[in-house]
Order: C-alpha cells, then sequence, then structure tokens
C-alpha cells in the first residue's frame, strides 16, 4: 500500500498524510537530529513533517527538507509540513511575525498547518520560558480567541493553507468554536494520545466537530524526569500489546501506531534511529481485528 495515499480530508477540505514524522527532541540533540533523520524519514516514505519553533531545529528542517527537493526525492507539494506558534508571540500582532521566521527557517513560502502550541500565552520576549524570580512562568494575559482570530488572518494571506490547535481541551475548544465571527474551524487538535491514554472523549467531541484528532507521544510518553514517574509502567513493555504484537509478528510500536490510524488519528512517530524509522512505514502492513482494538482500548 502507498503510504503517501494513506491521507485524512480536513475540514477546510486539505488533506492531511495520517503518518507524521516528529522533530522534537532534547535540546542537545535537537539540530543534529534533525539534519541526520529528516532527510533519512522522507525517503523511506515520510510525507508529513512536524515541526515547531519551540523545538528550536527549524532550520536544520529546512535543510533537510530542501536537500531532498533539490535531489528531486520530493517535490514540494508532497511534503506536507507543520509548524507551531510558541506561547511567548500569542499576542495579534506577533502572530505573523513569528510565522515568517519559521518560514524563514524552513525555507518555505509556505507551511501546509500552523498550530497554536498551547491555549496559554506566556510573556512575549526571547526566552521560551520566562520566569519570575521564583522561577514561575511568566503569563500573559491573551485571549487565544484573539490569537485565533490573527491565525486565520495568516491563512487568508496564503503563509498557511491550515490551520489549528494542541493541547486544548474539549472546553477550550469550545471557545473558538462558539466565537462570534468565527471565520475557519481548527481542522485539528494535537494531543498527548496512546493507549495509557486515549482520548476517548475528547476524540468523541472532535469527530463530533469535524476536527481531526492528532496523537504525539504514541509510544507513551516522554520518560522525562519532572514530567513522569520512572515506576510508572512502560507503555511499550505492556502485556496486552505484546501479546497483540506477538500475533502479529509486528513491534509493540506498530501496534501502538496502528491503533491509532484505525481509530481515525492522525499519528506522529519519532525516531533517532533509522531502523525505527523505517519499521514505522510499516504500520500500512499491519491491520488490527476488532478485537485488537478492544483489548487495546480497555
Amino acid at each position: 500500500m502507498d503510504p503517501k495515499s494513506q491521507r485524512v480530508k480536513l475540514n477546510d477540505g486539505y488533506f492531511i498524510p495520517v503518518l507524521g514524522f516528529g522533530t522534537y527532541a532534547p535540546q542537545e540533540v535537537a539540530k543534529r537530529d534533525a539534519l541526520e533523520f529528516t532527510p533519512f524519514a522522507i525517503e523511506v516514505g515520510f510525507r508529513h513533517i512536524d515541526c515547531a519553533h519551540a523545538y528550536q531545529n527549524e532550520e536544520q528542517i529546512g535543510q533537510a527538507i530542501q536537500s531532498k527537493l533539490a535531489d528531486g526525492t520530493v517535490k514540494r507539494e508532497d511534503i506536507f509540513c507543520t509548524s507551531k506558534l510558541w506561547r511567548t508571540s500569542f499576542r495579534p500582532e506577533l502572530v505573523q511575525p513569528a510565522l515568517e521566521k519559521s518560514l524563514k527557517s524552513l525555507q518555505l513560502d509556505y507551511v501546509d498547518l500552523y498550530i497554536m502550541h498551547y491555549p496559554l500565552a506566556l510573556k512575549p520576549g526571547e526566552e521560551l520560558y520566562p520566569k519570575d524570580e521564583n522561577g514561575k512562568l511568566i503569563a500573559d494575559s491573551v485571549d487565544f480567541r484573539l490569537t485565533w482570530e490573527a491565525l486565520e488572518k495568516c491563512k487568508d494571506a496564503g503563509l498557511a493553507k491550515s490551520i489549528r490547535v494542541s493541547n486544548f481541551n474539549h472546553k477550550q475548544l469550545e471557545k473558538i468554536l462558539n466565537k462570534p465571527g468565527l471565520k475557519y474551524k481548527p481542522v485539528c487538535n494535537q494531543v498527548e494520545c496512546h493507549p495509557y491514554l486515549n482520548q476517548r472523549k475528547l476524540l468523541d467531541f472532535c469527530k463530533s466537530h469535524d476536527i481531526v484528532l492528532v496523537a504525539y507521544s504514541a509510544l507513551g510518553s516522554q520518560r522525562v524526569k519532572g514530567w513522569v514517574n520512572p515506576n510508572h509502567p512502560v507503555l511499550l513493555e505492556d502485556p496486552v500489546l505484546s501479546a497483540i504484537a506477538q500475533k502479529h509478528r509486528k513491534t509493540a510500536a506498530l501496534v501502538a501506531l496502528r491503533y491509532q490510524i484505525q481509530r481515525g488519528v492522525v499519528v506522529l512517530a519519532k525516531g533517532n534511529n533509522k531502523e525505527w524509522i523505517k519499521e514505522n512505514m510499516q504500520v500500512f502492513g499491519l491491520e488490527l481485528t476488532p478485537e485488537d482494538m478492544k483489548a487495546i482500548d480497555g
């Protein structure tokens, strides 16, 4: 099956590939990983590249994409590239300049998708995480509905084909959906989603409003100190997932990715290992049974 044909239609008429290549990495390796693994991901068939200003590696991803355009592996219209508006640029007048900065780094005229990274604004400035003297994040009192209006203008200007949100709950989504004078609905909502956090209610809500759910951390939460209790179970070692993987002669990671695709979720897969990146493309050669899906949902 041709992975490039595996796309979902968005509520604005554009199409998003169901499998995306995630480019987040710890800061010390983010730039190096982007240069090394993004071209390889494109070579093996990834067409959806998920980027963000906050990952601080858009310049390297831009170089990687340009190298694959230059050698004829892909054309620009084959690549579905996303970027994200960081929380320090939520004031309406800062939105378009932030997108233009990302476009310059990515060496692109437009992104296929521009995303509001979080529903909460931070104090504008160069620091990604502005903190006060007590080490607390400094918030900015911006109504994210005004930020959304600025995103709509970016779409109208042709700088982004589609616009969406990330890390929004259903109440925050409703604030945008019920906004007077709404011009464009968010096409997607990108959230942490995996079998230990399957987001069933949020998925149902999004589907009812023709919003696509996009899953990050689809193979389990980043096991970063301060985010996850190290004593919590590791998703990819889960006995249910392992048994299903064994039955299909695939890895637990592929089962976790396929689970999302079969429930209508667009899934992002990261990779800092060429074998894993290549293996992730095998998700299209796997079909889980209704029993498998029910067991994973449980």
